[in-house]
This record gives structure tokens, C-alpha cells and sequence, in this order.
């Protein structure tokens, strides 16, 4: 055999190998691994994998090698779903693969700079070096805006899933994160494809200048770089900026039980689970009027005692679905609960006069005399209900419901699919919960002043599009009720946090989250979770780190009284779309014109 036939031949090992490092190497970027510094290099091995690819089946072995990344990627990124269905994990996962598959595909061919036998120059401009680095600039930028444009619509086609975007790599880079006002979460991800994808071509130019004896300026190169330090210089001045106005201090004591579980089946009885709420509840309390009295005669020793803050809570927070028994809501806003609810609310509600948030299932009712019943065929929801001390009650009935988990289409036309899902998760199905409507904040008082929360249920907290629709006028909190409660103790919850906390950021509200099972947290209008006078960290925690544990967070938050209206909040991901569709149309241009 010929040699360059040899070497022809020994080129998809490693094309291979070139996905497989790709893939794990974006794995290792989000819990448990947590390598963030990974993303500014995880795409050159696929990048010079596709634009290597000779015209010979290089469409095939470009979505292969993008197929093969994806799994990788998705394969180890979601294991944490084996705990409920192994079989949906290889089938999500082969699914998601098919976006970086079709990727690759665009990065082979419309987007490959080296496919190009000429140079396009710049109207005006000769065929010279910023001819050579437009080229460049411009594959560069179609890459990695069709690549956010994939992500995004992963996250949106059938329901969505947009967990680990690549920009969620910077959930721990916060100068970085901070240019998720912009174009969100998602509009981060195109800056490290843009930036390595320049390096690979300034890098090929540079080793055959090299050979050449001819070393000249890279300003493609140059730029990126620039561009980067304008997105950290971004993120420092929006660091030091943000949330330093006015403000209204909240005060929230979190309680999170983390109650085991096999898949949506709580491993307490319901008993266990009341009980649990009031005494944990009611100790936390005691422990921090305890502390009160002891930092107030301290002051008086000191002559100092108007100088001293309460930590007495305004808001008392359990996690979703946190009590077993369901409310009962009419069309009017009536509403009743369950005997076994009210007994737990009123136990609390002896220690003081606190607004009361929470997680429970909502239920169609209707008024009957004497009281309230279920209504026929009543529709459920899963819900955040804030329950003031006047003894008024609101709801906010989640809207993204989670597909195989909340409900499962066509199962009513397809009953074997409920089959397969109690095959897989070991417990029966019980009915979908039915969707939300409302896009409207829930009003709030704390301490007479009118706060607008921003609900979330479960999952939602990783879905910007949806809580962007709540953004208003004038002091807002973000607040997530959720449980991981069905993936134990998994990456799940870490993941899921990663994602949530750029909702903070996105939207520039402060953000408060209770967890069952996962993280309990406070976060600034910056995604940190810095106390707002310094200090420990908000963030529940065992003594070893886990955040796997039963136990209260008192957080306080500062809600800003003008908080600003970031651009995400105002254009959404059609930021990312547009920059997508200019991308592939950019491509697709050039082509044509050769």
C-alpha cells in the first residue's frame, strides 16, 4: 500500500479520537468536574478533525464524528438519570446527539475556511493579510452562532432540554457569566467556539509561516483576543455596579428536609413528612431568637442596642410539594385545604407572623355548602403557594411541565406508554398535572412594601424564556421551589444549579431557591451567593460540603427598588436566533458567490 494511502487510511482513528476528546472534554466542564478552564480548548480537536475532512463522504463522516461527540458528551453529562430510567438516559442522550451531529455537519462544509480555494477580499480591499483574517473572523463567527443557534434549539423543539449549554461552563467564571444580560445564558456560548476556532486558523498559518520563514501579524487573532478582554472588562464593571442602589432586605428561612425517594415516591409517610416540617421549622426559629436575645443584650452591654438588626425571617420557605395534603382553589379564588396542611400551617404560624412560601398540588374546586369539594374531572397543578399572615393565599401554577415526569403525551391514545413508564421509574402513573397560564408575578408584602415574585416550579428556574415573561417595573425576587429528590444524590442537583443561577444574572433579580433534595440557596442580581454584608456563604451545606443534607439556611437578599431592564429581559433568545440565522446565512452567501 502507497504511504499517503496508509496515512489516508489511518486518518479516522483519529478523527475518532478527535470526537471522543471533544465530547468528554465538554463532559468535564459541569458537575461533578467542574473543569471551566476546559472550554477555552475542548473544540480544537473536532475543529481540525471536520475542516481536515477531504470531499470524499466528508457530509457522512462529519455527522458522525459531531454524533460521536455528542454522545461523549451526553452519555457521562446526564448519567445521574440512570436513577430513574436507564433506558431514557441512552435514548435522551442519542437524541441530544444529533444537534452537535448536525453541527458538524455545517463546520465540514458551509463553515470550513479551509475548504475555500480563494480568498473573498474585503470590498475595496486586495488579497492581502485582513482579507485572510476576515476569512477567518467570518468562519469563526458562523461556527460558533450556528452552534448556539443548535442549542437553542434543543432546548426549545418538543418541550426542550437546554441543560449545559456551553456557556453554563462559566456558572463559576462570574466575570465571565455577567454578559448573560446580553444575550443570555445561551449567547455566552458563542465565545469560546468563536475564540478557538480563530486559533485554529491563525494557528495553521502560523507553522506554514514558520516552514516559510515568514511570520506575520495575526490581526483575526488579535481581535478575538480583544474581544475577549471587552467581555471580562464587561463582567468586572457589572460586578461592581449592580444592586449597589436602594434596596429592600429580605429575610427567608429555608428548610429543606431531604427526604429519600424512589422516583416521584417519597420514602416517608406522610406523618413523618408533617412532622418534620413543624419541628425543623420550629427549631430553626428558636435557634435564631435564641441568637437574637443573646447579640441584643450584648448591644445593651455595650450601650449599642439600637444598632442592632433582628434575624427573625419574613418569609418561611419549604421546598416543592413540600405538605402531602392538596388545595383547593374555585374559579372565584376561594380556596380550602386539607385538615393535615392547616394543622402544620398552624403550628408554625404560633411562632410568629410570617408570609408562608411553598410548593403543593393545586386542584380544581368548587364551593358547596358547608365548605369546598373536588370538581368533577378537576384538573391538578403543580404549584408555589405564598400564604401571607392575613390568611390570604396565592398561587402560581407551573407552566413547563416536564415531559415523562409531569405528563406523557398521546398517553391517552397510546396507554402503553404509561406501561413503560412505570416499567422505568418502579412506581405507578398517576395522571399528568395540567399546564399554568398566568405570566403575571406574585404580589408580596414584606414589611409593607409591595415586592413582585418571579415563581418557578421544579425545573423552570433552568428555562429563560419562560421567567423573562414575569419581568416588571420596580423590586422583584426570583424564587424556585424545586426537588432532585428523584436522582439522589447525583450530579442532578448541581447541574440543575449551574443552569438556574444564570437566571439571576440574565434577568438582574436576586434569586432564592429551596430544595427537598439538591441546593438550597440565595443568589445576588450577579448569580453569587454572597451574603449582602459579606460573610459566609448562602448556600445549605453539611460540615463535609454536601449539599445532600436536612437541615435550615437563613438567607437574607437585598431586592433592589429599581432594578434595571437587561436586554435579555426585553429581546429574549431572539438575540441568539438572529446572530444564528446571520451566521448560516453569511455562510451560505459566500459560498454561492464562489
Amino acid at each position: 500500500m502507497p504511504p499517503h494511502s496508509m496515512n489516508r487510511s489511518n486518518r479516522l482513528p483519529l478523527r475518532l479520537l478527535a470526537a471522543l476528546a471533544t465530547g468528554g472534554g465538554m463532559a468535564l466542564l459541569f458537575p461533578p468536574f467542574d473543569v471551566g478552564d476546559l472550554v477555552w480548548v475542548v473544540f480544537i480537536p473536532l475543529l481540525v478533525a471536520l475542516w481536515t475532512l477531504r470531499e470524499k463522504r466528508r457530509k457522512r463522516t462529519a455527522a458522525l464524528l459531531g454524533f460521536l461527540t455528542g454522545l461523549a458528551f451526553f452519555l457521562p453529562n446526564l448519567a445521574w438519570l440512570r436513577t430513574v430510567s436507564g433506558a431514557g438516559w441512552m435514548a435522551l442522550s442519542a437524541y441530544l446527539a444529533l444537534f452537535p451531529a448536525m453541527w458538524a455537519l455545517f463546520a465540514a462544509t458551509l463553515g470550513n475556511p479551509w475548504r475555500e480555494s480563494t480568498i473573498i477580499p474585503l470590498p475595496g480591499l486586495p488579497e492581502n493579510r485582513w482579507a485572510v483574517s476576515f476569512r477567518s473572523l467570518r468562519h469563526a463567527f458562523a461556527c460558533a452562532a450556528v452552534w448556539t443557534g443548535l442549542e437553542w434549539l434543543r432546548g426549545w423543539l418538543f418541550t426542550g432540554f437546554g441543560w449545559n449549554t456551553l456557556g453554563v461552563a462559566f456558572h463559576e467564571t462570574p466575570v465571565i457569566a455577567q454578559a448573560a444580560d446580553l444575550f443570555g445564558a445561551l449567547g455566552l456560548s458563542i465565545l469560546p467556539v468563536f475564540l478557538q476556532a480563530v486559533i485554529v486558523q491563525a494557528g495553521r498559518r502560523l507553522a506554514r509561516g514558520a516552514r516559510e520563514g515568514r511570520l506575520r501579524p495575526h490581526f483575526d487573532f488579535g481581535l478575538a483576543a480583544l474581544l475577549m478582554a471587552v467581555v471580562a472588562s464587561y463582567g468586572i464593571y457589572r460586578i461592581s455596579t449592580v444592586g449597589k442602589g436602594e434596596s429592600i432586605r429580605l429575610k427567608a428561612l429555608m428548610v429543606q428536609l431531604n427526604i429519600p425517594q424512589e422516583a416521584s415516591r417519597q420514602l416517608w409517610s406522610a406523618t413523618e413528612i408533617h412532622v418534620a416540617y413543624e419541628d425543623d421549622t420550629l427549631g430553626a426559629l428558636a435557634k435564631i431568637a435564641e441568637e437574637d436575645q443573646q447579640r441584643l443584650e450584648r448591644a445593651m452591654g455595650e450601650g449599642n442596642e439600637g444598632g442592632i438588626e433582628l434575624k427573625t425571617p419574613d418569609w418561611i420557605v419549604w421546598p416543592e410539594t413540600a405538605l402531602s395534603g392538596r388545595v383547593l382553589r374555585t374559579d372565584d379564588g376561594g380556596w380550602a385545604m386539607a385538615k393535615e396542611n392547616l394543622i402544620t400551617v398552624d403550628r408554625v404560624r404560633e411562632a410568629g407572623a410570617f408570609t408562608l412560601v411553598m410548593g403543593l398540588n393545586e386542584m380544581e374546586g368548587v364551593e358547596v355548602e358547608g365548605g369546598y369539594m373536588m370538581k368533577e374531572d378537576a384538573r391538578v397543578w403543580n404549584s408555589l403557594v405564598v400564604m401571607p399572615p392575613d390568611g390570604s393565599l396565592q398561587t402560581f401554577r407551573k407552566r413547563h411541565l416536564v415531559i415523562f415526569g409531569e405528563y406523557i403525551p398521546l398517553v391517552e391514545s397510546l396507554p402503553f406508554l404509561a406501561k413503560i413508564y412505570e416499567q422505568q421509574a418502579g412506581v405507578e402513573y398517576g395522571g399528568a398535572f395540567s399546564k399554568g397560564e398566568s405570566l403575571d408575578p406574585v404580589m408580596t408584602d414584606i414589611r409593607g412594601e409591595k415586592v413582585g415574585l418571579i415563581p418557578s416550579v421544579c425545573f423552570e428556574d433552568s428555562v429563560p424564556r419562560l421567567l423573562r415573561k414575569f419581568v416588571r417595573g420596580g423590586p422583584q425576587l426570583i424564587v424556585n421551589v424545586t426537588n432532585d429528590g428523584w436522582f439522589k444524590e447525583s450530579p442532578g442537583a448541581a447541574q440543575h444549579f449551574a443552569n438556574a443561577r444564570f437566571r439571576a444574572i440574565e434577568l438582574r433579580r436576586p434569586m432564592l431557591r429551596c430544595a427537598n433534595t439538591g441546593v438550597s440557596a440565595a443568589l445576588t442580581a450577579t448569580g453569587l451567593t454572597v451574603h449582602p454584608d459579606g460573610g459566609a456563604t448562602q448556600e445549605l451545606r453539611d460540615e463535609k460540603g454536601s449539599h445532600f443534607t436536612r437541615g435550615h439556611l437563613l438567607a437574607e437578599i437585598d431586592i433592589p427598588r429599581n432594578p434595571p431592564l437587561t436586554l435579555y429581559a426585553i429581546i429574549g433568545d431572539w438575540g441568539v436566533i438572529g446572530l444564528a440565522l446571520a451566521g448560516f446565512a453569511m455562510s451560505l452567501r459566500f459560498r454561492l458567490a464562489r
